[in-house]
C-alpha cells in the first residue's frame, strides 16, 4: 500500500470541484496531455512534491465543515493505490469522494480487471468525472466539468442500479 502521493497541489477550501465545501487534491502525473488543460504543470510524472498520506489526511480531517474530497490532477489513476487509500480514509470520516480523470469510465473498468489499485479507486469513488478535456468542446456553462464530452457519473448509484447513472444534484440532497 502506498504511504505517499506525489502532488501538484492541494486546496483545502474548494467550492468548484464538486458540491459543497471540499478539499481538492491535485495529483502529479498525467498521460493525457490535453491541449488547453488548466493544470499543464501537473503532467510530468516526476514533478510536484511527495506528501505522506497522513499529512494529506490531516489537511481534510481537521475541518468539520467539509463535505468531501476531490481527487484531480494530473490524473489520480496514475497513482491509483495511494488515491484509493486516501479515499478510503475520507469515507471513514463520512466524506464523499469525487475523482476527475481523462480516462473514460469504460476504459477504467478494463484497466481495473488487471490492476487492483484501479479497481480499489473506482470502488472508493462516489462520483467520477471522466473523459479528456477537449478545447473544442469547452464550456463555462457546465457544472463540475470543462468540456461537453465529459461525463459526471454517479458511481454510487451506478453500482446500486447496475447501469451507468449520471450525477444529479437532487439525488444527493
Amino acid at each position: 500500500m502506498a504511504e505517499t502521493l506525489r502532488l501538484y497541489g492541494l486546496v483545502t477550501d474548494s467550492i468548484v470541484d464538486g458540491p459543497g465545501f471540499r478539499t481538492a487534491i491535485f495529483t502529479q502525473g498525467c498521460p493525457h496531455g490535453c491541449p488547453g488543460c488548466h493544470n499543464p504543470k501537473s503532467h510530468p510524472m516526476d514533478g510536484g512534491t511527495v506528501w505522506p498520506l497522513d499529512e494529506i489526511e490531516k489537511r481534510f480531517g481537521d475541518n468539520p465543515l467539509l463535505t468531501g474530497i476531490t481527487l484531480t490532477g494530473g490524473d489520480p489513476f496514475v497513482q491509483a493505490g495511494g488515491c484509493a487509500e486516501l479515499a478510503r480514509r475520507a469515507h471513514a470520516r463520512g466524506l464523499t469522494v469525487w475523482t476527475y480523470t481523462g480516462y473514460l469510465y469504460e476504459r477504467l473498468l478494463e484497466m481495473a480487471a488487471g490492476d487492483p489499485d484501479v479497481a480499489a479507486l473506482l470502488a472508493e469513488t462516489d462520483v467520477l468525472v471522466d473523459g479528456p478535456f477537449l478545447l473544442a468542446e469547452r464550456s463555462l456553462e457546465l457544472a463540475f466539468c470543462g468540456s461537453r464530452n465529459q461525463r459526471v457519473i454517479d458511481l454510487a448509484r451506478t453500482r446500486a442500479l447496475g447501469a451507468l447513472t449520471l450525477y444529479s444534484a437532487e439525488a444527493w440532497l
